[in-house]
């Protein structure tokens, strides 16, 4: 609870990921991927309740071995590649009883995302009155050194050329949605329904726990990350 408001985290964690099969109970050091999101998620001090929506019989199983509840199982038609996270937010809400004020969407695909971060993000949106509040970073590589290809593989820039392209610090500084943590107004989200909006705003996140696991490179990246970050505790 925040400033007398009540905080609902909403995990969604869908049994059939392409990319990395089985991604959300898979292995990073020594937890699977979704425990890491429970445990920060339990680490925040506005979150009230935490709950998993999943059509997957072992990833419930594994939620709440790591202390998630899960109250209900989600029904296959929003459990598809196609189904839009909005739609799945809508159906979690709808499925409990209790109402809040603020619901957040914590993807277990961001293991390093911290209960700070959550925090942060669920503090700007109290500041701020705003809407919506969603986590973002800077990305590796700027949309004004991107291309798209014609039919004859000439390449066209994405976004008009700066002044100074060639210079990465005169290029526009520029965000990335994350995908760690959005924090949503309940009331505002169900009359809504989107959480991109021109009142949302953002917590700026750094990149070393911005990583989001969605193919096997990104997984071996957050082991090799993992392991930097376990020899650096050690030597300390």
């Amino acid at each position: 609870m925040i400033n007398g408001k009540t905080v609902l985290a909403v995990i969604p964690a869908r049994g059939g990921s392409i990319g990395v099969p089985r991604k959300n109970v898979r292995p990073l050091g020594d937890k699977p991927l979704i425990a890491w999101t429970i445990l920060a998620g339990a680490l925040s001090r506005y979150i009230d309740r935490m709950i998993l929506t999943s059509d997957d019989a072992e990833i419930i199983s594994v939620a709440r071995e790591w202390g998630c509840e899960a109250p209900f199982t989600r029904p296959a038609e929003l459990a598809s590649a196609e189904a839009r996270s909005i739609d799945v937010l809508l159906h979690a809400l709808n499925e409990i009883e209790e109402d809040y004020d603020y619901v957040i969407l914590l993807q277990p695909t961001s293991p390093f995302r911290s209960a700070a971060d959550i925090d942060a993000c669920i503090e700007t949106l109290c500041k701020t009155k705003a809407p919506v509040c969603v986590s973002v970073s800077e990305p590796h590589v700027s949309p004004y050194r991107m291309y798209t290809l014609d039919a004859e593989q000439a390449i066209k820039p994405v976004l008009p050329r700066p002044p100074r392209p060639d210079r990465r610090q005169d290029l526009p500084t520029v965000y990335a949605l994350n995908g760690a943590v959005y924090v949503i107004d309940a009331v505002w989200f169900a009359r809504n329904q989107r959480i991109i909006d021109p009142q949302t705003i953002a917590h700026v996140m750094p990149p070393e726990r911005s990583i989001d696991i969605d193919t096997e490179l990104d997984l071996k990246l957050a082991e090799a990350m993992l392991d930097e970050r376990e020899q650096n505790a050690a030597k300390a």
